[in-house]
Formats: structure tokens, C-alpha cells, sequence
């Protein structure tokens, strides 16, 4: 049976964040999972955790100017210092809150750099972050996005994480497979998570369009989630979706499944 891991930055907005630990566990989670967690003391966010029992699943690694557009730094040449500081940061929050892995963001491609640039420049950032959060115990993982929801996002497409893989060549490299950014770029979901099911460290859901709850768009979600149990994949599942009402209104998919 699938672990599903609420995804504070998108689920429990009705409350500020601290309070949204408590809403997810009262609703069934016990696994959480946000953005980022730089802007709370690790200890506080710790403590949340324990006290309602939750294990902290996942958080990307510093990402840049988030405000200002930015969605990671990871492939950019003039930033390789910044994002060293950002995985030690990183790796001190993850010890804390006992998390096991961490997700890259590779960004947008900068202006006045090529593809090839950027790709040899994420491929060693990865190998170091791999190899510092391994040293740790801390699994890294890599995501691709849809160039719609952020034009120019550099790592967007199945193929493109597997040659990545290929060229940082580290074990505690992994694939964040994201079905709803993969259904806008690529659809063959089954197939793609069959194939690499040995690649995928973690895997997040949305339906399509509209980045809702599953059973609001096109993807066969109760057949879907049935298919990734039979494949044997025992990780968690990140539900990172926008409510199309209330958080607690948008569970009701979560809740036909527990039921069943």
C-alpha cells in the first residue's frame, strides 16, 4: 500500500504553516512534505514534527531568489558557490528534522549560457551534492518540471533525468517523478514509472489540468495508484496538488482508498 505525504506549501493553507503539521496528521498523513523549511529554526520544526507524529519526507535543496522568479541554481555556471552553501545548509536541516532525502531543483537556463553550459554544470553539482548528503545518510533526487507552468525550466523531460543520471554516475543519485509535470510533457506514466521504477526515489501526484486533486482531470488516478502498488514501489507519494475547495474537501480520493 502507497505512503501519501501531504504537501504543506500546497495542502492546509487555510492555516499558517506551523499549524498545518497538525491538520495533516489529524487527517490521516504521517508523512509531510513542503518546499522548503529555511524560514522556521530546525528545531522548532522538528519538535512540530514529533509532537504529531510525522516523518518529515522531503524538501528541496535552496533554490535562489524564490520571490523573484527563481526556481533553482543548480545549472547555473556562475552559481556553483552558492549552491555548495546550499546543500551544507540543507544537510544540516535535513539531519535535524530526520529527513532522508532532498530534492534538486535545477532552475531555469540562465541567459548567456548553452545547454551544454548548464548540463555540465548541474551534472558536477549534482556529483557533489551526492556525494555530501551520502555522506550523511541523505538521499538525493532529481526533478523535472513542465516548461508551462515554468517556461525555460532546464530539466523537464524523463529522458533528460536519465542521461543526467548517467553522467553524474552516482549511486545516491535518484529521480523525482513528478506524474503531473510528466503527464504535460510526456503522458506514459505506467510505462515510464515501470522502466525506471529502479531510478525513481520519490514520486509526486497532481490530476491534470487545472494541478488539482486526483479524480478532477484526466489521469485514471484509481487505476494508477493500484498500478504503482502492483509494481512494488515503496517509497512515498508527495501529494502536491492545489485544492479545488477546502484541503479537508479535497481528500476524498485519499479516503475512497483508505476505505476500500
Amino acid at each position: 500500500m502507497a505512503k501519501f505525504a501531504a504537501n504543506l506549501s500546497m495542502l492546509f493553507t487555510e492555516y499558517p504553516f506551523i499549524e498545518r503539521f497538525a491538520h495533516a496528521s489529524k487527517a490521516g498523513f504521517h508523512g509531510v512534505e513542503y518546499l522548503f523549511p529555511y524560514d522556521f529554526p530546525a528545531e522548532e520544526l522538528a519538535q512540530t514534527l514529533r509532537a504529531h507524529h510525522l516523518t518529515q519526507v522531503l524538501f528541496n535543496l535552496p533554490a535562489g531568489d524564490w520571490n523573484s522568479g527563481e526556481r533553482g541554481i543548480a545549472c547555473h555556471p556562475d552559481r556553483v558557490a552558492e549552491f555548495r552553501d546550499g546543500v551544507a545548509r540543507a544537510i544540516t536541516y535535513a539531519q535535524e528534522l530526520r529527513c532522508s532525502q532532498v530534492n534538486c531543483l535545477a532552475g531555469k537556463q540562465p541567459a548567456g549560457y548553452s545547454v551544454e553550459q548548464c548540463h555540465e554544470t548541474l551534472v558536477k553539482n549534482l556529483r557533489y551534492a551526492a556525494e555530501q548528503l551520502a555522506e550523511a545518510n541523505i538521499r538525493l533526487v532529481l526533478e523535472a518540471i513542465n516548461t508551462t507552468d515554468i517556461p525555460g525550466f532546464f530539466v523537464n523531460n524523463t529522458q533528460q533525468v536519465l542521461n543526467i543520471l548517467h553522467d553524474v554516475n552516482h549511486p545516491n543519485l535518484q529521480y523525482q517523478y513528478d506524474i503531473y509535470h510528466m503527464q504535460i510533457m510526456e503522458g506514459n506514466l505506467a510505462n515510464t514509472m515501470k522502466n525506471n521504477l529502479d531510478r525513481i526515489g520519490h514520486i509526486q501526484l497532481a490530476d491534470n489540468p487545472g494541478r488539482h486533486e486526483p479524480g478532477t482531470g484526466e489521469i485514471n488516478y484509481p487505476w494508477l495508484l493500484g498500478y504503482i502498488d502492483k509494481l512494488g514501489y515503496q517509497g512515498w507519494i508527495g501529494c502536491e496538488y492545489i485544492p479545488s475547495a477546502t484541503t479537508a474537501d479535497s481528500l476524498h480520493w485519499l479516503n475512497a482508498m483508505n476505505n476500500d
